[in-house]
C-alpha cells in the first residue's frame, strides 16, 4: 500500500473478528517493531506478545473491555527498560519516545497487512505487570489489540496543518 494512503487507512479499531493472525503475517508486524529508530540506538524496549483466548478474565483486569480482552486474537504489550534509555543532558529520558516510534512502526504494519489496532495509554499498570510477568526494571507503557476489524472507520477529525505547523521565517 502506498504510504500516504496507509496513514489514511489506519484507525483506532474497537471490533475485531475472532479470525487468527497467521505466524508469517504476525512475524511481519513484529519485525516493523523490531527495526524502529531509537535514541542513540539503545533499543531498551520489549513487546509482549499474548494470546486472549482462555485470559479473558486476566486481561479484563488490565483493561475492561470486550474488544481488547476478548474479541481479538493477540493483544501486544509495549515496554520499556529505563535505566537503558538514551537521557538528554537536561535529564529527558527518551524510552516513552522510542516505545512511541516503534508502536507507530508495528501499527502502520498492521494497517498494512489488514490488521486492526488501537493504542490504549489508560490500562491497569499493576494489573499489566502482575498478568504479563513483567520483570523488575521493565514497565508496561502502551498496549494495543491486533486483528482483523469487525467494525469500519467513521471520519477522520483532525486540525488543520496551518494550526498545527508552526513555520519559522528565513
Amino acid at each position: 500500500m502506498e504510504f500516504n494512503e496507509l496513514i489514511r487507512k489506519r484507525y483506532s479499531v474497537r471490533a475485531y473478528q475472532s479470525r487468527e493472525i497467521d505466524d508469517e503475517t504476525l512475524e511481519r508486524v513484529l519485525e516493523a517493531f523490531r527495526l524502529a529508530p531509537t535514541a542513540a540506538n539503545r533499543q531498551p524496549f520489549g513487546l509482549v506478545v499474548a494470546r486472549t483466548a482462555g485470559r479473558e478474565r486476566e486481561l479484563r483486569r488490565v483493561y475492561n473491555a470486550d474488544w481488547f480482552a476478548s474479541q481479538p486474537p493477540i493483544v501486544l504489550c509495549a515496554c520499556v527498560e529505563r535505566g537503558r534509555c538514551w537521557v538528554r543532558r537536561d535529564g529527558k529520558n527518551y524510552g516513552d519516545v522510542d516505545v512511541a516510534i516503534a508502536m507507530d512502526h508495528l501499527i502502520l504494519a498492521a494497517t498494512n497487512e489488514g490488521l486492526g489496532t488501537c493504542w490504549i495509554g489508560a490500562f491497569d499498570p499493576v494489573a499489566a505487570r502482575e498478568v504479563f510477568a513483567l520483570p523488575e526494571g521493565v514497565e508496561p507503557v502502551v498496549m494495543t489489540p491486533l486483528g482483523y476489524p469487525a467494525d469500519t472507520p467513521g471520519p477522520k477529525l483532525r486540525k488543520e496543518l496551518e494550526q498545527l505547523v508552526h513555520r519559522e521565517r528565513w
